[in-house]
């Protein structure tokens, strides 16, 4: 599940430190630049670039439902949209490009490990591994970042023109609590399943002798993949500064409070 506009989930909260007068007065003019939003024509591209995102997301979701009544099974919808999802979450790359330029204020570390996360599910392991395509497991990732991208880039949309339906801005802050477990589950188990098939053929592995004295074995790879996935990935999400934390922990405080009457 990467961040793509000016109010990305995973954008750093001002800590509020201060110093001395003059210091302080420096890290308020400091803070007040950084809290600037991107300039006109940075907006405009930003703006169309979420609407293009949404609209190939919403491309995705219909080539779903068409596939699905068509066929009448949810097996095998995967061939029914591979080519609009490997362009589209391929150009989530872009994302990482806004970051590192400065139009949108998130950390280019955490933008890039959750863009590439995905490129990576879909190309070097559902594209490479034709066998795993008819997996239940792709459907189920597949399914959680349709839902989760039309919401994330519609919200974005809305929040460049600074007009947020209260819709989208529940299902952003709502749905990823079932969205992101499903699709970090379809992920994981799309990856075991390709295991044996990349073990089998030796794909992207090379083995010694070889003139430059360099092996990898791309079987022992995805297992660290694996091993490594539920530690990072919920370490991303849990960061402090993810505006779907902040929300949820809020909401559960105030759960707490009226049950338990805790006094402000």
């Amino acid at each position: 599940m990467a961040a793509s506009s000016s109010t990305s989930s995973s954008r750093r909260a001002d800590n509020g430190l201060g110093g001395g007068g003059g210091q302080q007065q420096q890290q308020q003019t400091a803070g007040s630049r950084r809290r600037k939003g991107p300039g006109a024509l940075a907006t405009a591209y930003l703006v169309l670039y979420n609407v293009v995102m949404t609209a190939g997301w919403l491309v995705i979701a219909v080539g779903l439902v068409r596939a699905y009544i068509a066929k009448g099974s949810y097996h095998n919808l995967y061939y029914s949209i591979e080519k609009p999802l490997k362009f589209f979450q391929t150009g989530a790359l872009l994302e990482i490009l806004h970051c590192a330029i400065g139009i949108v204020p998130s950390s280019v570390v955490l933008t890039a490990f959750q863009v590439m996360s995905r490129v990576f599910l879909t190309w070097a392991v559902t594209h490479s591994v034709k066998e795993v395509q008819t997996e239940d497991s792709v459907l189920l990732f597949v399914v959680a970042w349709t839902v989760t991208e039309i919401i994330r880039y519609s919200f974005y949309t809305f929040s460049l023109l600074n007009h947020l339906p209260y819709l989208i801005k529940w299902a952003r802050y709502t749905l990823f609590i079932v969205l992101y477990p499903m699709g970090v589950s379809g992920e994981l188990l799309t990856i075991y399943a390709a295991l044996p098939f990349v073990r089998q053929s030796g794909l992207y592995s090379i083995s010694l002798p070889n003139k430059y004295n360099f092996s990898f074995d791309y079987y022992t790879f995805l297992i660290l993949t694996m091993i490594s996935y539920i530690p990072s990935k919920y370490i991303t999400l849990l960061n402090p500064s993810t505006l779907e934390i902040q929300v949820y922990l809020k909401a559960i405080y105030n759960v707490c409070k009226s049950l338990c009457k805790i006094p402000t």
